[in-house]
């Protein structure tokens, strides 16, 4: 996350930093190698099918032969292998998340109008066919990322949706990542990681057709992979490393603006976070916070470089520029924690998830706790582009139907622009209409 230039030369003056990256901004995603060895990857597995597939898990997913497919039963007795606590955390986060995408889900409404007399113009929402879920399970199984994927594609009224998981060391699936997926509807389960996992639902390779969608996050092969295969297959969003953004003034306990930055920074050490606030002491104090909460953190090793080399700590002149300034940011996960958070709500524009107040924190989302998408645009996305939701999966559809009386009008107005134009096959399309109409 970095400001754009032409909005710090704009508010010269208006703010200061208290704290800036060692490194301008986190490395790109497109890194030429792994470019390069996704293209490879893909190449071979268009020409060899599943055969490459199976060769590259040998090679990335320890795989050392038979069926890379959950059978119903194993999927079903994930659950049966966990921690009671765990276990009942799972079930919730899925309920929260399921009931939140049916709420969306319920508010897209298929209707008709009649625009003129005559002139009948309508919308239905129909769900994509098949949708491809990536689970990650690398460094720290996202447990909660099916609840996101395959349980919103369900709740839109997907009808097939499978499902990819690496598998961990022993060979198997992780248990939670399958529970959780079970409980979000899945159909299908593979064992299969990064690229050929893709690659494989992409291609239909999997004993199915191919998938219409991919969804999932992932490490920087698997966003080229999903880069690489878009247009192939729709996908849901490309995002880089996880971002965490504070809004916050000396209203804010400093401990917990400290932990929240932290929270997001574990998931790498190339994740940024970022505070804006309008208190010089406040920017301060989250700073040394920060500095003592990494001293007895266990991921320090993950947190620590990514608060080092990416953390920054804005102080603004007034809470407008605090919000031109967080807007310049578009962060994928914006907290606000102010004496006015709804003031806030009502001016800012750009983010993936906004949390408000100090009783909210990304990580509940994260979890599948507070019900909405973690699957969120980064690096500035979130601009132009929104989460992951129950809208994603469905397609708007169109339609018109035309009556007789309803032809004159349109009809002489398709002939002059067509006319215009040159497009003679156009301009017949009404004009034949019109003699019609013009014989009855």
């Amino acid at each position: 996350m970095r400001f754009t230039p032409a909005l710090l030369e704009r508010l010269d003056g208006s703010f200061h930093h208290l704290k800036t990256p060692l490194i301008d901004a986190p490395a790109a995603q497109r890194d030429p190698a792994v470019i390069d060895t996704v293209s490879s990857m893909l190449g071979d597995i268009r020409r060899r099918g599943l055969d490459a597939v199976l060769d590259h898990a040998r090679t990335l997913d320890r795989y050392e032969g038979g069926d890379i497919e959950l059978t119903a039963a194993q999927i079903a007795s994930s659950g049966d292998r966990l921690a009671p606590d765990l276990r009942a955390a799972i079930e919730l986060g899925s309920q929260r998340t399921k009931a939140f995408a049916a709420e969306q889900r319920d508010r897209l409404h298929d209707f008709e109008t009649e625009l003129v007399p005559g002139l009948f113009t309508g919308v239905r929402y129909v769900p994509v066919s098949r949708v491809g879920a990536y689970l990650p399970a690398g460094r720290f199984p996202l447990t909660a990322s099916a609840f996101m994927t395959v349980g919103v594609a369900k709740a839109a009224g997907v009808p097939t949706v499978i499902a990819c998981t690496p598998p961990q060391p022993d060979g198997g699936a992780n248990d939670a990542v399958v529970y959780a997926a079970h409980l979000s509807g899945v159909d299908r389960v593979f064992v299969l990681g990064g690229v050929q996992a893709l690659a494989a639902m992409a291609y239909g390779l999997l004993g199915d057709l191919p998938v219409d969608m991919l969804v999932g996050a992932g490490n920087a092969f698997v966003a080229e992979a999903k880069r690489q295969l878009f247009g192939t297959v729709a996908i849901d969003l490309l995002a880089g490393p996880s971002e965490v953004a504070v809004l916050s003034d000396d209203s804010a306990d400093p401990e917990i603006v400290a932990a929240d930055l932290l929270g997001q920074a574990e998931h790498g050490p190339n994740s940024p976070a970022a505070l804006i606030t309008t208190s010089h002491e406040h920017g301060a104090a989250v700073i040394a916070a920060v500095e003592r909460q990494l001293l007895t953190l266990a991921t320090e090793p993950i947190a620590g470089p990514a608060w080092r080399d990416y953390g920054t700590v804005t102080v603004a002149a007034d809470r407008d520029t605090a919000v031109a300034l967080m807007d310049d940011l578009a962060p994928e996960h914006l907290e606000v924690i102010t004496d006015d958070d709804e003031w806030y709500h009502d001016n800012l524009r750009n983010y993936g998830s906004l949390f408000l107040g100090p009783w909210s924190t990304v990580a509940y989302s994260d979890k599948g706790m507070a019900g909405t998408n973690h699957v969120l645009p980064t690096a500035g996305g979130a601009k132009h582009s929104a989460g992951l939701s129950v809208s994603r999966f469905v397609k708007p559809l169109t339609y018109q139907r035309i009556s007789r009386e309803a032809t004159p009008a349109l009809a002489e107005a398709v002939q002059t622009i067509s006319d215009s134009e040159g497009m003679a096959a156009h301009s017949a399309t009404a004009t034949m209409r019109l003699a019609t109409y013009a014989q009855d």
